[in-house]
This record gives C-alpha cells, structure tokens and sequence, in this order.
C-alpha cells in the first residue's frame, strides 16, 4: 500500500496542504481545463510538480519536460506529458511558456500514438494550452486539428470529450470552423452527443453550438443526423440537457433542411411541452425555435396549432420574460392567420 504523501504550499486558492497526492479531483467548468486528478501518482516528479505550482519556478521544469517527450522510453513521455498538462491547467501563465518551449508539436505527436493513456494526455494537454488566446493560432497552424478529430474516433472516453473541449476552444477562431468541419470533427461530435455520458453529451453540444454559426458546418450536422438526438435530449427534462440541445437547434433551424428534420423527429410537440413546462430560459428559447419554424410555413404552423401551443404562448406573452413576451406576440399571431384555403405552403417548406 503506498505512503500517502503531504505537502504544504497553496496556490491559486487551493490549499495543499495536508492533502493526499493520491486525492482524485474531477472538478471541472465547462471545458475550461481538464477534469483530471490532480496529483494521481506519489513519484517524486508529482512533488516537483506541487513545488512548480506552489512557487514561480518553472521554467527549468518545463524545459525538462518538453525535453522528455522525445524520450524513448513511453513511461517518461507519459509522465511529462501528465506533468506539462497539469502546469498548464493549474497556472495560466504556464501555458504560454509551455508553448513558446516547443512543446505543441511533439504533445501534438502523441495523439496519434497507439497508447491510450499516452494519447489522452497529449490531447488533454492540447486542450489546456488551448485555453490561452494567444496559443489559439500556434496550435491550429501546428497541425492540432485533425489529431484531435481522430482523437475523437478512436480515443478513451476521455480523450474524446477533451478533444471535443479542445476543438470547442479552436473554433473561438472564425477561421477554424471550417477547417474543423472539413476535418470531419461533424458527425463524430454528433455521435459523442448521442451516445457519450452526460459530460460527453455536454461537451459535445458545445462544440457543435460553437462550429454550426457556419452554413456549411450546419448541413454537415444535419446530414449527420443530430436532430435525433437534440429532440430527445430536449424531451428529457432529466437529462439535464434540454438548454444545451435546444440552443443548438436554435443555430440549425434557419436551414430548410434542420426544419424539415426537427419536424421529422417529432420535435413540434417536444417544443410546446417545453413552453408549457419548461423553465422560463426554456420557454423563450422554444419559443424562438417556433417562431422560426413558422414564419414563412402553413403547413408548421397548422402543426403547432394543433399541438395545443396557443394555451401556453398566451400565458407566456404574459407572464415570461421580456424576450419571451415579444416572440410569443409574434407566435401567437403568426398561429391565428388563416391557416387554409389560398395560403397553403408545401410539406417541405418549400416556401424558403
């Protein structure tokens, strides 16, 4: 049984003392950095690493470090990755150093290696270096892209969703997203989002919420399915997931096609029950997504209507948010036209 090892510095707000190197933390924000352990081994590198944290010297650390990734032997990449990617998350200003060492390359390397624990830490890694703006560029013209898409197919389940969260990252610059859906990061993330747990469902949404405010990257949603799974995960008020996939759908519903495809999942009557049911943010945002689908539409609109949706819209343009009221207004009256007779849009929303 290993010793358990204390130590006694703080940084950043954590206090470290007293605490087990063996502690397993999964704390984590919205990809904001890894959700790895903090200190998963007693070696002596893991107390090196607890001094580089606790104090500003780093620097030698880190040039060893980025040293070792070229080592031949897999046990000590493993470990300087491990290391590097828990200097970047816990200190931002590490990220910057660790860039400007030579790092990105041979950490970009390692995601394509067999080795699964090698390859989560050298796309986790990538993802905590990602964190920083100015280290945005330098990955993607490094070549991170289309590792982290593979990633994406053939990483632990971990590696997946820190490839989703580093993607996610990417694509803050316009220029990426397309490079990213061209990758073919499209239908794995939409594959993450329906059958990853729910951090992986979550990171997921992100980055497709991120990736489809371009067409192209929207049509490659579509095709790929997601409303499948964006109309159930809307429908499960347990999933906690129903903002997150409906703010995706909000982005996909100006294409005919997700219009056509959120009809053919059955997500008219998933979206009234949210305007009913749902939270007030819930309403508004179903309510957008409605609105959306019949403007322009008899043939949506005669299916919302008889999806009893004017009940709640009235209630909602009195009583929801300001946002809410005034799309509701708009809903409402939309649903009150004549619905028949000259006015007849085709099945296909063919009136786009």
């Amino acid at each position: 049984m290993e010793a358990e090892i204390h130590s006694n510095y703080t940084y950043m707000n954590r206090n470290f003392s007293n605490i087990s190197l063996n502690e397993d933390s999964t704390a984590f924000s919205d990809c904001n950095s890894d959700r790895s352990g903090e200190f998963p081994t007693t070696s002596l590198q893991s107390k090196r690493l607890i001094l580089a944290c606790a104090t500003e010297k780093s620097d030698d650390l880190i040039q060893q470090l980025v040293s070792d990734l070229e080592s031949d032997s897999i046990d000590v990449r493993k470990q300087a990755a491990m290391e590097l990617r828990l200097l970047a998350k816990n200190k931002p200003e590490n990220r910057v150093k660790i860039a400007k060492s030579g790092a990105i390359k041979p950490l970009i390397s390692l995601i394509s290696c067999s080795d699964p624990e090698l390859q989560e830490h050298g796309v986790t890694a990538i993802l905590n270096l990602s964190l920083c703006d100015e280290n945005k560029e330098l990955l993607a013209s490094s070549g991170a892209i289309r590792p982290l898409v593979r990633a994406l197919k053939t990483g632990t389940p971990t590696g997946k969703e820190n490839a989703a969260c580093a993607l996610l990252r990417l694509s803050q610059l316009e220029e990426n997203k397309s490079v990213i859906g061209r990758s073919g990061a499209i239908p794995l993330l939409v594959d993450l989002l329906e059958t990853g747990n729910f951090r992986g469902k979550k990171d997921a949404s992100t980055a497709l919420y991120s990736l489809c405010s371009l067409k192209e990257n929207k049509i490659r949603a579509v095709e790929a399915g997601i409303m499948k799974p964006l109309v159930e995960l809307m429908a499960d008020f347990e999933s906690n997931m129903v903002d997150k996939s409906a703010f995706v759908v909000s982005v996909l519903v100006s294409l005919p096609e997700a219009r056509a495809a959120l009809v053919e999942e059955g997500g008219v009557p998933v979206l009234v029950e949210i305007v009913e049911v749902g939270s007030q943010r819930q309403k508004e945002i179903a309510v957008v997504i409605l609105l959306q689908l019949c403007d322009g539409s008899v043939v949506y609109r005669n299916m919302v209507a008889r999806e009893g949706a004017i009940p709640p819209l009235v209630a909602l343009s009195q009583a929801g948010t300001k946002r809410a009221k005034q799309k509701a207004e708009q809903l409402i009256e939309l649903l009150r036209r004549p619905r028949s007779g000259n006015n007849i849009a085709s099945s296909s929303d063919s009136s786009d």
